[in-house]
């Protein structure tokens, strides 16, 4: 698509604030990702009472999103190394907004869940697509604070689906809503089709100098590699799957506990209403907004590896406090461990994607980053039907779900959440100048 006549003449000093736009642009998107996906723990209890479903059922329809989402990190990062970023999530957004919609309109569960299923393949494209754009426009360093800002938007996005949605759902309902952010979803589809660049030399301007890396070897003229030859140097590469390992486990716990079961756990063990739920589920959104931040600019001095390291060790330690005292924990404990949890565990993104970004060359970017981004939704898909198995396995309650069974979830996740730190010990250091430091 040609450059449009407004921009192609802009003066070379937009060289300097372009970049900007076009991580606005995707970092809104986004924000409309982290709704989708974690509005579902605001409204799973009505989507319950709405199809008439169990525990088990009602996990099945959250983790839709994640299934779909994490089957198309493979095809994502080859579309962006090929494609190129702005096709992939224009379209994939178009997609989004069909499911947002169809999702609210759904008179029964099977369309729900095939709503839900083009809500994951539809925003599926924004992560990997994100860090590919980061590196074709920012040099490293500034990579991964842009990586964190990145998080913080996702985190403002988490948060706009805690109390602001539970009070939309109780004020229009939660099929409005839904059908409303789908549309919203269409919007930010053809913003990203008329703005978004996939690289400075599609604007006439030089790419970004760069300086060499750790084992990805980061060069001012990347080797070209072919997509399959790409898919082959990370598969086939131990460091990738110590890195995957981690991200399924810890990510995975995260999400699982954020985009579901933390709200029912809420609700039920602690008797809270909808919105004061969603207020301390808004610390896991919270935690995004500044713990990506905190963790990028922590792996910027520090290294990768210590903090990966760190983060599995507090989220074990959370999980298994959880695990030994369920109920009965004041509230403000309960907003800090929340808040902990999401800094440990998904707010560790902008550091996962910086390691599987510079593990690999720059030319496999896209499918490093998107190979790496399958394994947190899968571990989050299959942790929150375990989750629903475990909880209704233990029975109900006057409707609702028991103690004991909210124990065996905790305990599960302490188990997962141990994996996530054993995996980070055998991590391959990437930052410049420590990267010798470590030896995996």
């Amino acid at each position: 698509m040609p450059v449009p006549t407004a921009i192609a003449a802009s003066p070379p000093a937009r060289a300097k604030t372009y970049p900007y736009l076009v991580c606005l642009l995707i970092f809104l998107c986004y924000f409309l990702v982290y709704f989708h996906r974690v509005c579902p723990a605001v409204i799973a209890l009505d989507m319950q009472e709405a199809f008439s479903v169990g525990g088990t059922l009602l996990g099945l329809l959250g983790s839709a999103y994640f299934y779909s989402y994490a089957a198309m990190q493979l095809p994502v990062g080859l579309l962006a190394d090929s494609w190129g970023a702005r096709k992939t999530v224009s379209a994939s957004f178009v997609v989004a907004a069909a499911g947002s919609v169809l999702m609210g309109l759904a008179p029964n569960l099977g369309l729900a869940l095939t709503g839900r299923v083009l809500v994951g393949l539809g925003v599926s494209t924004v992560f990997v697509c994100n860090y590919k754009l980061l590196a074709e426009w920012f040099e490293p360093k500034k990579f991964i604070i842009m990586g964190g800002l990145f998080q913080a938007v996702g985190g403002l996005g988490a948060l706009s689906a805690g109390v602001p949605l539970a009070l939309a759902s109780e004020g229009v309902g939660w099929r409005a809503t839904l059908t409303l952010i789908g549309g919203a979803t269409l919007v930010m589809a053809a913003l990203v089709w008329l703005f978004v660049r996939n690289r400075p030399q599609e604007m006439g301007w030089p790419g970004v100098a760069r300086e060499p890396g750790g084992p990805g070897g980061d060069r001012a003229r990347p080797v070209k590699i072919g997509l399959t030859e790409g898919m082959k140097q990370v598969l086939s590469a131990s460091r990738f799957w110590a890195l995957a390992l981690t991200t399924f486990c810890g990510t995975g716990v995260s999400f699982a506990l954020a985009g579901l079961w933390g709200g029912p756990y809420l609700m039920h063990i602690y008797h809270m209403t909808k919105t004061e739920a969603g207020t301390v589920m808004g610390g896991f959104a919270l935690a995004l907004v500044v713990g990506g931040m905190i963790n990028a600019a922590l792996a910027n001095r520090f290294g990768r590896k210590p903090v990966l390291i760190y983060c599995g060790l507090i989220l074990t330690l959370l999980c298994g406090w959880f695990w030994l005292k369920p109920d009965g924990q004041p509230l403000f404990m309960l907003y800090t461990l929340f808040f902990l949890l999401s800094i440990c565990g998904a707010g560790t993104a902008p550091v996962i994607a910086s390691v599987s970004k510079e593990l690999f060359p720059l030319s496999i970017a896209g499918t490093s980053v998107g190979l790496v981004n399958l394994f947190p939704f899968l571990g989050a898909a299959l942790i929150q039907v375990a989750i629903g198995a475990m909880v209704g396995a233990a029975g109900q309650v006057d409707g609702a779900y028991t103690l004991a069974g909210y124990k065996n979830m905790w305990l599960l996740c302490l188990v997962v959440s141990a994996g996530s730190l054993a995996a980070a010990l055998l991590l391959t250091e990437t930052l410049p100048g420590k990267a010798g430091k470590t030896k995996t």
